[in-house]
């Protein structure tokens, strides 16, 4: 019975941490905005528990600040947060793929092959409608991102690529509201990335996938 209640605030705490990420990836809640969990429960339910919980959740992401003093905020979103996050999602996920190419089965590069193909159908609805597919496209594209490293086997690297693809979301939703993420391009790139893994030439896929993730400091 102890372990049910628990396990249904852990889903509510996961759930609520998940909307609030969603909002703050897509700039309902502005970087820098203060956290208050009255007002929190108001817009979105829950009790100040699990808002406590989630908050907590979203600091050790980095996408949250917290202190003891101020309590919670969005944590900022500058042009030097953009480049740190870029050249750290450069060197992590070129790293996490050269380990991928190496272990990586034939059923790991068919899941990368659909995970492109979803990312790129999407690019093109999306470039359409950026409006409309905004959320359904950065969705495909953390889960493409995440796929290239999943044969990795470093559960560490793993979890590092997926908070720094976390934190990189709010900029690459910006990015593409303002239309300044060409996404032809961008799908041209990224096949050129899984025509090498498929090749299985490491070091190519690492340079194109290194270079595509700091086009982001150009546009």
């Amino acid at each position: 019975m102890f372990g049910r209640k628990t396990q249904d605030s852990d889903t509510v705490v996961r759930l609520i941490a998940s909307q609030l990420r969603r909002d703050i990836s897509v700039g309902v809640l502005a970087p820098d905005t203060k956290l208050k969990i009255d007002e929190l429960r108001q817009r979105y339910g829950g009790s100040a528990h699990s808002f406590r919980e989630a908050l907590t959740l979203l600091a050790s992401e980095g996408i949250v600040e917290a202190s003891a003093q101020r309590g919670f905020r969005v944590a900022s979103a500058t042009q030097s947060d953009l480049e740190d996050i870029s050249r750290l999602r450069a060197e992590i996920e070129s790293l996490g793929l050269g380990w991928s190419i190496k272990h990586g089965d034939l059923r790991w590069e068919g899941e990368v092959l659909a995970a492109f193909h979803t990312y790129s159908k999407l690019c093109m609805q999306t470039d359409a409608d950026r409006q409309a597919f905004a959320i359904e496209w950065d969705e495909a594209g953390r889960h493409f991102h995440t796929t290239l490293v999943a044969a990795c086997r470093s559960p560490r690297l793993i979890g590092f690529q997926d908070r720094l693809f976390t934190q990189s979301r709010r900029f690459r939703y910006a990015a593409l509201v303002e239309g300044s993420i060409d996404l032809a391009a961008e799908t041209r790139g990224l096949g050129e990335v899984v025509e090498a893994t498929l090749s299985r030439d490491a070091d190519r896929a690492c340079e194109l996938l290194s270079n595509q993730i700091l086009g982001a400091l150009t546009r």
